[in-house]
């Protein structure tokens, strides 16, 4: 096989002029291994499934060959207004932003401007985007699954199925993550509303089995393409990665004297939890006043793109975020990636890092560990081929006690701060038991009284997981404050907690959390437990119809025969779903307490926003 070419005109299949121009101007000279390996088999019409890590270049490996293939075909056929000619199909709105700027840089040409592109993403109603579709058209759509999906399926007004006949070319980039959303079968739907006689490029971080299996049903014949590093670690060789062993106490202390003494410009600080953003994203931005402080998590809507671009536009910021900006999100200049606690898998560390140290600038890494985590290090090293320096931190206890004055303060002058920051606190917990690696990372190994210290709270919230040692390590108010007094700064809520408030004084029920108190408390290990237990029970049923069905497909002699009836065990599972789906319509119990009825497992960073 011949070496791979590095310039742009050295391909065997030439790039057009104005294709080759905008690649000048953006400063992109040559090629990355994955543009090398990819472009000239995509130009070939051949479907190719790649693996590259993250930072590699594959939006340009799939955008270069797409308008090529747009432009081979408009030389015999011009491309109707409304003719989809290629989708691109991205797990979260901004990674699908983000391609589609990089696109439209190159539509921008002259030369070019003839193809339109449209961005479908969640956020803005269907209604607006069928309106667009109806009245501009477009030859290139760039979407998020769920959108497109619903798009797809919208017959009378739009009928979007027939647009795409003729496509030439679906990308579906960052495949592993769009899986790992639980994708597959919006996926599988878009698949099948699509011409057969098309190219496929198939981009992904990791080779997983539920990748492989959509590269069968997908792709046809497909050229497989590993892109690995020459280095040995898999993080970038300009970024330096850091570690602190802290107890649970310091480390909100600690991150705030590091911000300062750092001076950073730019920075991400990554958190478990949507609930963890929004309590530190008010904490933060009081406690570092003047530095900008913003949050992004899965489960805002509208204000999301407005935040990171926000946080592109400025010079001097900090981003809170989950790690629904952990993949393929490319920011400048970024000089630092904090992570306040070990993120729920071993990959996301990778990509998590791959923030920073981009397009051969330098970068920083720091990852805040507290004693019974330190072994997490050799576990990164060893699973992740990651090489990480330790950093000696140490603060003084007049610095804690200010903080946490200032916290307290923060919470006393409004119950909704208040609220976040419980929220926040529990949320952790929960999330930090599903953690991958548990192991080596367990609940049970955990000081949640200093852990809640660091969270500046007012009191020990009644949980499951709490024992009554961590009173002795957790560090409150210097005087004891009375809770149920606190006031929302907000009036409409605090109009609406007294009224509750008067409830509960009359009836000992407090309103919209009656069924909870009934509810017998359950640690989250052996909720978590029972919910595995009831997805597994459906699995082999699921497995045992399949059998069946193939059995009877495949004209077995003896066909298979119904059950007569169902088991006991059976119907009474049916009923508890039934009464379950009519609690939630009548909303007496929440999403997250209907899903954990069903056994459907929740996900506390909030990524997947049903796109």
């Amino acid at each position: 096989m011949s070496k791979p070419c590095s310039k742009w005109t050295e391909l065997s299949t030439p790039l057009s002029p104005p294709v080759l121009q905008v690649l000048a101007k953006c400063g992109f000279e040559k090629m990355t291994p994955v543009q090398a390996a990819t472009i000239p088999l995509l130009l070939s019409y051949k479907d190719v499934a790649a693996e590259a890590v993250t930072g590699s270049g594959k939006t340009l490996a799939f955008v270069v060959p797409l308008l090529e293939l747009l432009l081979k075909r408009q030389k015999d056929t011009q491309w109707k207004r409304s003719e989809i000619g290629a989708i691109i199909a991205s797990p979260t709105r901004e990674l699908a932003t983000q391609i589609s700027d990089v696109l439209q840089q190159f539509l921008d040409h002259p030369d070019l401007s003839a193809f339109k592109q449209k961005l479908l993403i969640g956020g803005n109603a269907t209604e607006e985007d069928v309106d667009s579709l109806r009245k501009e058209g477009a030859n290139i759509l760039v979407a998020t699954p769920g959108r497109l999906k619903d798009l797809l399926e919208r017959k009378s007004d739009l009928n979007l199925a027939a647009k795409v006949k003729s496509m030439e070319l679906l990308v579906l980039d960052e495949a592993d993550r769009l899986l790992d959303l639980g994708f597959e079968g919006t996926i599988n739907t878009i698949l099948g509303y699509l011409p057969r006689q098309r190219r496929t490029g198939l981009f992904s971080a990791t080779q997983t089995k539920e990748v492989k299996d959509l590269m069968r049903a997908g792709l046809r014949n497909p050229v497989l393409v590993t892109v690995k590093e020459k280095a040995t670690m898999s993080t970038p060789k300009l970024l330096q990665n850091f570690y602190m062993v802290l107890e649970g106490e310091y480390k909100l202390v600690i991150l705030l004297d590091f911000i300062r003494k750092q001076k950073l410009n730019k920075a991400m600080i990554f958190f478990s939890t949507c609930a963890c953003v929004e309590y530190w994203g008010i904490a933060l931005a009081e406690l570092l006043n003047p530095i900008k402080v913003l949050a992004l998590h899965g489960k805002m809507k509208s204000q999301r793109n407005r935040i990171l671009v926000d946080f592109r536009e400025s010079e001097k910021a900090l981003l809170l975020c989950t790690d629904l900006l952990a993949r393929g999100v490319d920011i400048p200049e970024m000089d630092w990636v904090i992570q306040w606690d070990p993120p729920s898998n071993a990959a996301a560390f990778v990509h998590r890092v791959g923030r920073t140290a981009r397009q051969g600038n330098e970068g920083n890494a720091l990852i805040m560990l507290m004693p019974n985590e330190e072994a997490y290090v050799d576990f990164l090293t060893r699973n992740q081929k990651v090489s990480l320096k330790k950093l000696e931190y140490d603060v003084g206890e007049e610095k804690l006690t200010k903080t946490l004055k200032n916290l307290h303060r923060l919470q006393t002058n409004d119950r909704g701060v208040y609220d976040k920051a419980n929220r926040a606190f529990v949320s952790h917990v929960q999330a930090y038991s599903k953690h991958e690696c548990n192991l080596l990372l367990r609940v049970k190994d955990l000081d949640l009284g200093k852990i809640a210290t660091s969270y500046g709270l007012l009191q020990l919230p009644k949980m499951p997981e709490m024992k009554p040692q961590f009173k002795d390590t957790f560090r409150g108010p210097a005087t004891e404050i009375d809770c149920n007094k606190l006031v929302y700064k907000d009036k409409q809520k605090q109009a609406s907690y007294d009224s509750k408030l008067k409830l509960f004084q009359e009836t000992g029920e407090w309103k919209g959390k009656k069924k909870m108190l009934k509810k017998q408390s359950v640690p989250w290990e052996l909720a978590k437990q029972a919910r595995e237990e009831r997805k597994e029970i459906r699995k082999q049923r699921r497995e045992q119809k399949q059998k069946k069905r193939a059995a009877m497909e495949a004209g077995e002699s003896q066909p298979i025969k119904k059950k007569a009836k169902f088991s006991r065990e059976e119907l009474e599972e049916l009923a508890n779903d039934i009464r379950a789906l009519k609690k939630l319509k009548k909303k007496k119990i929440t999403e997250d307490e209907f899903e954990d009825e069903l056994g459907i497992d929740s996900d506390f960073v909030g990524s997947n926003d049903g796109e």
